[in-house]
């Protein structure tokens, strides 16, 4: 995790934190983790991923990611995200490429 991801990653609660909208971020980003968990993950990317996904169009209320999140391939592994109907996108990197 890079310095610029901690200064708007803030705790909620016992097993919640939040990124903040920030930049080209459309909405927050909500990472269900503890204090432990946040520690394990060190430099992995995946709270960045977090970060680029609440940037993509049409997204709705937050970019989420469940306890097991690690880094994956555009999603980070336990990303959750939903889009408008009328106004988001498909991603195949969302569900990942191993699920026909």
């Amino acid at each position: 995790m890079d310095n610029s991801t901690k200064t708007f990653l803030k705790k909620i609660d016992h097993y919640r934190y939040m990124v903040q909208k920030h930049d080209a971020m459309r909405v927050d980003g909500l990472i269900y983790i503890d204090e432990t968990l946040l520690a394990v993950m060190g430099t992995d990317e995946s709270i960045k991923q977090v970060e680029n996904v609440a940037c993509l169009p049409g997204i709705v209320r937050a970019s989420m990611a469940m306890p097991d999140i690690h880094w994956g391939y555009g999603f980070p592994i336990g990303g959750v995200a939903a889009f408008d109907l009328a106004d988001g996108v498909v991603s195949p990197g969302g569900v990942g490429y191993d699920i026909n």
